[in-house]
């Protein structure tokens, strides 16, 4: 098991990546601790990776209240002794920030998903490295995405707030690596099982008499092997990322769009 008696959590644990995430975690062997801004989703991610025999416990938690954040870790603490791996898979309602053109765009709804993205992950980020420090190891993980690379129309703040969280992956492994502490983010293409492209087609591609089927075909016709990573692929790769197998990688953004956009 890549994750054997691994203390990990994960912060939008009730969405799909995170979910997934969780279960790759769960099945190498690692006690697995959820959060959600909702507890239901969560609590139900927990019970599937329980039935199965893994290690489970659900909260919640808003990822981006600091207080919150803390009380949280610290009972994880109390339970666990330590946290190994701190995963930040948290998203943004797809239809608060994307469909509009940047000309017509209120200015708050373009902040929105860089202050909230941006904030939720160094406030997570930050209360793991101050739990890592002491132990001289850890593994600090996010996810982005392939906007943060590429010019995408109606995507509103969303691209800028997935490049600032690359550049904050830099920033925060440089500073952390002497301290034995790694710091990776991933970045997949989109994925059409997450619940996340679904609404990414309805808020921005249904109106324009795409359907479902040809926005699938748009995203696999962007990549070498004409389709888009799995669920699964990426949260197996996740697990072996936050393994000590990856113990040399640090300090950058994992590209698994599948050939969508240049390293």
């Amino acid at each position: 098991m890549l994750l054997k008696d691994k203390v990990a959590v994960i912060y939008g644990a009730g969405g799909s990546i995170g979910s997934a995430v969780a279960g790759a975690f769960a099945r190498e062997g690692a006690k697995v601790f959820l959060t959600g801004h909702r507890c239901a989703p969560v609590q139900a991610v927990a019970d599937e990776i329980k039935s199965t025999g893994g290690s489970a416990e659900a909260a919640e938690v808003d990822a981006v209240d600091e207080k919150a954040i803390d009380k949280h870790l610290q009972s994880v603490i109390m339970k666990a002794r330590r946290v190994d791996i701190s995963f930040n898979a948290i998203g943004v309602a797809t239809e608060t920030i994307l469909g509009e053109p940047l000309v017509e765009l209120d200015v708050e709804k373009f902040a929105l998903p860089i202050s909230t993205y941006t904030r939720s992950y160094f406030l997570t980020a930050r209360a793991a490295a101050k739990q890592m420090i002491p132990n001289k190891s850890g593994v600090i993980m996010t996810v982005s995405a392939l906007p943060a690379r590429i010019g995408s129309a109606l995507n509103g703040g969303y691209g800028p707030a997935m490049a600032a969280k690359e550049q904050m992956t830099r920033d925060l492994s440089l500073e952390l690596a002497p301290q034995g502490i790694r710091v990776v983010t991933l970045r997949p293409h989109g994925i059409p099982e997450s619940n996340t492209m679904r609404e990414v087609f309805d808020v921005k591609v249904k109106t324009a008499g795409t359907t479902w089927q040809q926005f699938q075909a748009f995203l696999a016709g962007s990549t070498h092997p004409r389709r888009v990573m799995t669920l699964d692929e990426m949260a197996n790769f996740a697990a072996f990322v936050a393994s000590d197998n990856a113990s040399g990688m640090t300090g950058t953004t994992v590209n698994l769009t599948m050939g969508a956009v240049p390293d």
